[in-house]
């Protein structure tokens, strides 16, 4: 067989532009490349813009608003770990505007439990934790949660907001094998975190109606669910904070327990402020006020007191917690919380276990605090949490007022609408374990200084 050479190749001609065409060729051709190219220059024209410059505009009046009222929030930038003193802008200063109550935020045996946990487990499972992102220690914290709580059992969720969410989205959308629609009626404090509330607004339309009862109105309450009494609704849910984060209240809970009994609702509480706070062991506002174990659903955090990082949790009945791990979308598609992060969360139930002088110190700096405040003539609301409000009213007040300590070497955060209520704006300043008798008077100090108190109104020096 031979083979045979392939034909040389032939050269081809290049044409030359027609006169007057800048592309040449083929007529035929250009016209459909010219077509092309001008569809291409519109195409790129709309990528500069892909939706109606007047979406920007409205955005930058709303900023200008906001800026203009004194709402506009900033953030600053810390140069080192949580701490009773942080690094910020080149200096020291108290920090008294974190939720870091116990002080585990930077605990050396923190540290050393999550470094451990990531030398073991890794940095993360890249995977939810029904595919691949359950590990053994998973599970061990959400037993210890249980036991700790004094309920059947816990699930993890990436934040208390994501349990939330996934909590009232999933038990009230669920139809349960019914083939009619369904309503059910949500019970809800006036002041409850954000993350409840829209965590209603993540329920189908028409499967829920929603009364807002006044702040810790008991009477009112009870007269909402006596009038609704003979209504349809499939399920009642009363909810609220257990520790309501901008007033540092404790929730009515014995009282909210036995109204729920009398009206067959499940009582819902997030106790994200009260974990690791409040209570003999820390059980958290239940344990306080003596009905641990008796909160049909409890949602909390593992960022805060229990060392500050990232976490929450629904804890309850053993039927609700299999139900969420099935149904419940925040859990099933969020990658699992990093083993340094359960590692360190285990090492906090520890030293809450081992050591009750941190909770123990807390409250008496939170007593002290309160008790001088008030004595510089300072307006606060009554209470035994760490978080103490300073009442100012008006937000450009809070803002100005947060800028001229923070000046001074205090950090404590000014807070208004929508975060509190219109005309409510205030300073909240939080109380930690880590906090030495030194710290709490230079803070005290700070706030003598820099305010000078009258009957009538609190002017900036």
């Amino acid at each position: 067989m031979s083979l045979r050479a392939n034909p040389p190749l032939r050269r081809m001609k290049r044409s030359q532009p027609e006169a007057g065409h800048p592309l040449g060729g083929n007529p035929e051709i250009n016209s459909g490349i010219a077509a092309s190219l001008a569809e291409y220059s519109s195409l790129l024209a709309m990528t500069k813009c892909m939706y109606p410059s007047q979406l920007l505009q409205q955005i930058q009046q709303d900023l200008s608003n906001l800026k203009q009222s004194g709402k506009y929030k900033t953030e600053r930038f810390l140069a080192s770990p949580a701490g009773p003193e942080v690094e910020l802008g080149g200096k020291k200063v108290l920090m008294f505007a974190s939720n870091n109550y116990l002080g585990l935020a930077n605990h050396p045996e923190i540290i050393a439990a999550a470094k451990a946990a990531a030398d073991k487990y890794g940095y993360g499972l890249s995977s939810v934790r029904f595919i691949c992102g359950t590990q053994t220690m998973h599970r061990e914290l959400e037993k210890r949660l249980a036991q700790f709580l004094g309920v059947d059992d816990a699930i993890l969720y990436s934040s208390c907001f994501m349990a939330n969410l996934g909590f009232f989205a999933t038990i009230t959308n669920e139809s349960f094998g019914a083939s009619v629609e369904h309503v059910d009626a949500i019970y809800s404090d006036e002041l409850n975190h954000a993350s409840i509330i829209d965590a209603f607004k993540l329920v189908k339309k028409g499967a829920v109606e929603k009364r807002i009862y006044p702040h810790a109105d008991l009477a009112a309450l009870d007269k909402m669910l006596t009038d609704d009494a003979d209504k349809n609704f499939r399920y009642r849910f009363i909810v609220s904070d257990g520790v309501f984060s901008m007033e540092g209240e404790l929730a009515p809970l014995p009282e909210l327990v036995n109204l729920a009994k009398k009206h067959q609702a499940l009582l819902f509480v997030d106790d994200a402020h009260g974990t690791g706070v409040l209570g003999k062991t820390g059980a958290g506002s239940p344990e306080e006020l003596g009905v641990h174990g008796q909160i049909d659903v409890l949602s909390g955090t593992l960022g805060k007191a229990l060392g500050g990082a990232l976490g929450g949790y629904i804890a309850g009945k053993q039927e609700i917690v299999d139900f969420l791990r099935q149904k419940s979308r925040t859990y099933l598609f969020s990658n699992s919380l990093p083993p340094a992060m359960v590692g360190a969360s285990l090492k906090a139930l520890d030293l809450l276990e081992q050591d009750r002088s941190l909770l123990k110190r807390v409250r008496e700096n939170s007593q002290y605090f309160r008790a001088r405040v008030s004595e510089l003539g300072f307006k606060t609301l009554p209470g035994i949490h760490p978080i103490v409000p300073i009442m100012l009213g008006q937000a450009k007040v809070a803002q100005e007022m947060s800028q001229k300590l923070l000046e001074a070497g205090l950090y404590a955060v000014g807070l208004w609408f929508p975060v509190v209520p219109e005309g409510a704006a205030r300073l909240r300043i939080q109380i930690s374990a880590a906090h030495t008798r030194e710290h709490l008077d230079a803070a005290l100090a700070i706030l003598a200084d820099t305010c000078r108190v009258s009957i009538k109104r609190m002017v900036l020096v």
